[in-house]
């Protein structure tokens, strides 16, 4: 884990978080030299994509349960790609952030938090597209309301890296 005394981390190592939503998006980053993080956050958000969409054809009431064995499966595959997308996030922050003895521990990961807003930006998107058998008011209240939560966490991620970029806080690495 590199410390170094004395050195200012540059802001720019650590993506800003519409580099983050676009990187989910699957939008390509301006940048012609691509970006560990954002690589494995375009990778967080097509496993939550997938385990999604696996989930709601396990919960069919006509799938089969051989198909729902099978779906159950898929589900641990994918939760295994995701662990292996955080650790290479976390790996980066390793290998790439400074940190600052006695600064202040975040309670999550890197690679954690990145994975909770993938998460929540595939939530919002599929409430956008939500074809359910509720109002219309409250399918509105609801893709409401994913979307806020998103910024919150969007909010909560360019607070992280600034206190990371000014040495008030530091990522754990494990």
């Amino acid at each position: 884990m590199p410390i170094h005394h004395g050195h200012r981390l540059d802001a720019a190592q650590l993506p800003t978080p519409s580099a983050l939503l676009r990187a989910f998006l699957g939008t390509d980053h301006p940048d012609p030299t691509p970006h560990q993080v954002l690589d494995a956050a375009r990778g967080l958000a097509n496993c939550h994509d997938r385990r999604h969409r696996i989930l709601e054809q396990a919960r069919d009431p006509a799938t089969s349960g051989s198909a729902v064995a099978a779906c159950g499966r898929l589900v641990e595959e994918i939760d295994s790609d995701r662990i292996a997308l955080i650790a290479r996030i976390d790996d980066w922050v390793a290998a790439h952030v400074e940190h600052r003895d006695g600064a202040s521990l975040h309670t999550e990961t890197l690679g954690a938090v990145i994975d909770r807003m993938a998460a929540k930006w595939v939530a919002a998107h599929l409430a956008l597209a939500a074809q359910t058998t509720t109002t219309p008011r409250q399918r509105e209240a609801r893709t409401h309301l994913q979307w806020c939560r998103l910024a919150e966490l969007t909010d909560g991620y360019r607070d992280l890296i600034t206190d990371v970029t000014e040495r008030r806080r530091r990522l754990p690495v494990w």
